[in-house]
Protein backbone atom coordinates (compact mmCIF):
# COMPACT_ATOMS: atom_id res chain seq x y z
CA UNK A 1 0.00 0.00 0.00
CA UNK A 2 2.45 2.62 -1.16
CA UNK A 3 -0.09 4.68 -3.08
CA UNK A 4 -1.00 7.86 -1.11
CA UNK A 5 -4.59 7.70 -2.42
CA UNK A 6 -5.01 4.17 -1.05
CA UNK A 7 -3.66 5.27 2.32
CA UNK A 8 -6.02 8.26 2.36
CA UNK A 9 -9.01 6.06 1.49
CA UNK A 10 -8.06 3.56 4.19
CA UNK A 11 -7.81 6.29 6.81
CA UNK A 12 -11.13 7.73 5.66
CA UNK A 13 -12.90 4.35 5.92
CA UNK A 14 -11.47 3.71 9.38
CA UNK A 15 -12.46 7.20 10.52
CA UNK A 16 -15.99 6.94 9.08
CA UNK A 17 -16.64 3.47 10.47
CA UNK A 18 -14.87 3.78 13.81
CA UNK A 19 -13.58 0.23 13.32
CA UNK A 20 -10.07 -0.99 14.08
CA UNK A 21 -9.39 -3.75 11.52
CA UNK A 22 -6.24 -4.77 13.39
CA UNK A 23 -8.43 -6.31 16.11
CA UNK A 24 -9.56 -9.02 13.68
CA UNK A 25 -8.08 -12.46 14.31
CA UNK A 26 -9.59 -13.83 11.07
CA UNK A 27 -11.66 -16.54 12.75
CA UNK A 28 -14.37 -16.25 10.06
CA UNK A 29 -17.31 -16.30 12.49
CA UNK A 30 -18.63 -13.10 10.92
CA UNK A 31 -18.69 -14.67 7.47
CA UNK A 32 -20.17 -17.90 8.80
CA UNK A 33 -23.21 -16.05 10.09
CA UNK A 34 -23.70 -13.72 7.10
CA UNK A 35 -27.06 -14.33 5.36
CA UNK A 36 -25.66 -12.84 2.12
CA UNK A 37 -22.53 -15.02 2.12
CA UNK A 38 -23.38 -16.85 -1.12
CA UNK A 39 -24.14 -13.58 -2.93
CA UNK A 40 -20.97 -11.73 -1.97
CA UNK A 41 -17.69 -11.58 -3.87
CA UNK A 42 -15.88 -10.59 -0.65
CA UNK A 43 -17.14 -11.87 2.68
CA UNK A 44 -17.14 -9.93 5.97
CA UNK A 45 -13.80 -11.27 7.21
CA UNK A 46 -12.27 -10.48 3.80
CA UNK A 47 -13.60 -6.91 3.97
CA UNK A 48 -11.82 -6.41 7.28
CA UNK A 49 -8.56 -7.86 5.96
CA UNK A 50 -8.73 -5.83 2.73
CA UNK A 51 -9.33 -2.62 4.67
CA UNK A 52 -6.37 -3.50 6.88
CA UNK A 53 -4.24 -3.94 3.75
CA UNK A 54 -5.59 -0.75 2.16
CA UNK A 55 -7.37 -2.39 -0.77
CA UNK A 56 -10.24 0.09 -0.60
CA UNK A 57 -10.56 0.75 -4.34
CA UNK A 58 -10.95 -2.97 -4.98
CA UNK A 59 -13.75 -3.09 -2.39
CA UNK A 60 -15.37 0.04 -3.82
CA UNK A 61 -15.57 -1.67 -7.23
CA UNK A 62 -17.13 -4.83 -5.80
CA UNK A 63 -20.88 -5.49 -5.98
CA UNK A 64 -20.51 -7.02 -2.50
CA UNK A 65 -20.95 -3.63 -0.87
CA UNK A 66 -24.53 -3.55 -2.14
CA UNK A 67 -25.20 -7.21 -1.30
CA UNK A 68 -24.61 -6.60 2.41
CA UNK A 69 -27.97 -6.41 4.19
CA UNK A 70 -26.58 -4.31 7.07
CA UNK A 71 -28.25 -6.80 9.40
CA UNK A 72 -25.25 -6.66 11.74
CA UNK A 73 -25.21 -10.44 12.23
CA UNK A 74 -21.45 -10.28 11.66
CA UNK A 75 -21.13 -7.63 14.36
CA UNK A 76 -23.07 -9.75 16.86
CA UNK A 77 -20.99 -12.84 16.12
CA UNK A 78 -17.53 -11.24 16.29
CA UNK A 79 -15.65 -12.21 19.46
CA UNK A 80 -13.36 -9.16 19.13
CA UNK A 81 -16.01 -6.49 18.39
CA UNK A 82 -14.53 -5.66 14.98
CA UNK A 83 -17.87 -4.71 13.35
CA UNK A 84 -17.35 -5.64 9.68
CA UNK A 85 -20.77 -4.26 8.67
CA UNK A 86 -19.65 -0.77 9.64
CA UNK A 87 -16.69 -1.09 7.27
CA UNK A 88 -19.01 -2.18 4.47
CA UNK A 89 -21.31 0.78 5.15
CA UNK A 90 -18.38 3.23 5.15
CA UNK A 91 -17.15 1.90 1.80
CA UNK A 92 -20.67 1.99 0.38
CA UNK A 93 -20.99 5.61 1.48
CA UNK A 94 -17.66 6.47 -0.19
CA UNK A 95 -18.95 5.03 -3.47
CA UNK A 96 -22.24 6.88 -3.21
CA UNK A 97 -20.46 10.14 -2.49
CA UNK A 98 -18.11 9.63 -5.46
CA UNK A 99 -21.01 8.93 -7.78
CA UNK A 100 -22.77 12.10 -6.71
CA UNK A 101 -25.81 10.10 -5.72
CA UNK A 102 -25.76 11.55 -2.23
CA UNK A 103 -28.75 13.78 -2.79
CA UNK A 104 -31.86 12.80 -0.82
CA UNK A 105 -33.84 15.91 0.11
CA UNK A 106 -36.49 16.20 2.81
CA UNK A 107 -39.20 17.16 0.31
CA UNK A 108 -38.66 13.85 -1.55
CA UNK A 109 -39.65 11.72 1.43
CA UNK A 110 -43.46 11.92 0.96
CA UNK A 111 -43.05 10.43 -2.53
CA UNK A 112 -41.12 7.51 -1.06
CA UNK A 113 -43.71 6.62 1.56
CA UNK A 114 -45.18 3.20 1.18
CA UNK A 115 -47.46 1.27 3.55
CA UNK A 116 -45.05 -1.67 3.53
CA UNK A 117 -41.85 0.33 4.01
CA UNK A 118 -40.68 0.61 7.60
CA UNK A 119 -40.32 4.20 8.76
CA UNK A 120 -36.84 3.33 10.02
CA UNK A 121 -35.72 2.66 6.43
CA UNK A 122 -36.59 6.21 5.39
CA UNK A 123 -34.97 7.75 8.46
CA UNK A 124 -31.82 5.73 7.88
CA UNK A 125 -31.72 6.59 4.18
CA UNK A 126 -32.21 10.27 4.94
CA UNK A 127 -29.45 10.17 7.55
CA UNK A 128 -27.00 8.41 5.25
CA UNK A 129 -27.71 10.16 1.98
CA UNK A 130 -28.01 13.81 2.96
CA UNK A 131 -24.35 14.31 3.87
Amino acid sequence: MSNPKELELKEQVIRMSGVDPLKCMRCGKCSGTCPSYDEMEYHPHQFVYMVEKGEIEKLMASPSIFKCLSCYACVERCPRDVEPAKLVEAIRLLVIRQQGANHLKANQIPDLLDDDMPQQALVTAFRKYTK
